[in-house]
């Protein structure tokens, strides 16, 4: 079976609990649920990696080289300034889904800039969790299509 990878970054593992007004109040278990029940259905096993360090994120989108059939990502803070992040996505040769809960263009303004955005495949963001099983059948499709 074909493998999906999820990457969670910082802070995202206080889903639930952190700031609901904007996050809502699933967890992010809930989500990664989500997630790999869209994966199931559409023939696909999926994979959850989630770490507040970068380097571990780092490692998973390595690892994942070869291996996996695509990344989605939801980079957290890290999607406004890692270059590291990127670099490693960028050496991925499948597709890579940016994925976040909120609308990163109607908050602050810190917050509109992506440095994972121009090596992704394309990006989800504002629905909420419903996202994440979106952010799976986008995958899935660029996958099934052989697009990058």
């Amino acid at each position: 079976m074909a493998t999906l990878l999820l990457v969670s970054g910082p802070n995202l593992n206080l889903l639930g609990d952190r700031e609901p007004e904007i996050y809502g109040t699933t967890t992010l278990e809930q989500l990664v649920a989500a997630a790999r029940e869209a994966a199931t259905t559409a023939g696909y096993d999926l994979e959850h990696v989630q770490s507040n360090i970068e380097g571990d994120l780092i490692d998973a989108v390595h690892t994942a080289r070869k291996r996996c059939s695509a990344i989605i990502i939801n980079p957290g803070a890290f999607t406004h300034y890692s270059y590291a992040i990127a670099d490693a996505l960028g050496a991925f040769e499948g597709p890579i889904v940016e994925l976040h809960l909120s609308n990163t263009h109607r908050r602050e303004r810190w917050r509109h800039t992506s440095v994972v955005s121009p090596i992704a495949t394309g990006v989800i963001m504002g629905f909420g969790g419903a996202g994440y099983p979106i952010a799976v059948q986008a995958a899935v499709a660029m996958v099934n299509a052989g697009k990058r």
